[in-house]
């Protein structure tokens, strides 16, 4: 399985532009053959700081994602929302999962 984790700031006065157009991006990733979740989140602290977490079940499926028609007009919408040009994304290659007990 591989997980993606992003974050951005996004400019002041649009959020809700950001959450409207991550919903629609978080829809139709869900639909494609090889997500197990995407969802996208704000902070506690900061509310113009936008989290996205993605679950894969393959590297063919995240590459297919990337050559979406989805996954494309997000990124051309993306540099104007951003209040900064640093978007930080990470990728996990994960080899187990398990619940965690406490």
């Amino acid at each position: 399985m591989l997980v993606v984790v992003g974050s951005m700031a996004v400019k002041p006065g649009m959020r809700e532009e950001v959450l409207e157009v991550s919903t629609r991006m978080a829809v139709a990733s869900r639909a494609e053959a090889g997500c197990i979740s995407y969802r996208f989140f704000s902070s506690l602290e900061e509310p113009d700081t936008i989290f996205a977490f993605e679950e894969w079940e393959s590297e063919e499926a995240l590459a297919f994602h990337f050559q979406t028609d989805h996954m494309k007009e997000f990124r051309s919408r993306l540099p104007g929302f951003m209040a900064t040009k640093i978007i930080e994304v990470k990728r996990y290659d994960i080899q187990a999962v398990a619940p965690l007990r406490f």
